[in-house]
């Protein structure tokens, strides 16, 4: 899998992004059965499950950063990744193979 980055959204209708830094490892699981995306990505942490979705709107995608549309064909059912910058706009994530 080639450098993937995505941007991490809807963290504010769970835990927040306060515990979130540099480093986090994550894990990535596509959500085929989600009502409002068929293309969602959930984001989850270990210890404490959903976190949120990789963002799949042009308003909430940061930078150079692909929609979990254009990521969802790209990797398994599954991915990790690791948040890489954290900024007060959003969080930026890049995606690794499992």
């Amino acid at each position: 899998m080639e450098k993937l980055y995505v941007t991490l959204a809807g963290v504010q209708h769970y835990y927040g992004s306060d515990f979130l830094e540099k480093g986090t490892k994550l894990t990535l699981k596509k959500e085929p059965e989600n009502e409002y995306d068929k293309e969602a990505i959930q984001v989850t942490m270990e210890g404490l499950g959903k976190i949120g979705y990789v963002a799949n709107s042009p308003y909430t995608v940061i930078g150079e950063c692909i929609s979990a549309g254009r990521l969802y064909d790209k990797m398994e059912d599954t991915a990790k990744a690791k948040v890489i910058l954290v900024t007060q706009r959003g969080i930026i994530c890049r995606v690794y193979r499992n």
